[in-house]
């Protein structure tokens, strides 16, 4: 059953880090493959407050994206986020269609 990342940026406060994040999360996608279903694209409010935007990444099962998360690779990257943006991240299990 697949399963989803999803991180909604709240707000950049150091573009800096998240140009190192940004590379080094490419780096541990390469490793794991996630396959992105949305990456910061157009946006539409309709509850709550605003958003700088969303990022979905799809993985094959909740432990494939756990260990993506939890991997040396993305935690090294990820130190970069922290200090570049406020950001809230969540991984959730999919359903699928049967």
């Amino acid at each position: 059953m697949p399963a989803y990342f999803v991180a909604v940026r709240e707000a950049v406060n150091d573009p800096e880090q998240m140009k190192i994040y940004g590379e080094k999360a490419e780096k541990s996608a390469a490793v794991h493959q996630p396959v992105p279903l949305a990456l910061y694209g157009r946006l539409r409010h309709t509850d709550g407050g605003a958003v700088e935007g969303a990022v979905i990444l799809e993985f094959p099962t909740f432990e494939a994206a756990e260990a993506w998360y939890d991997s040396p690779e993305y935690q090294e990257a990820v130190a970069h986020r922290f200090r570049g943006a406020t950001y809230r991240t969540f991984i959730i299990q999919g359903v699928t269609g049967e």
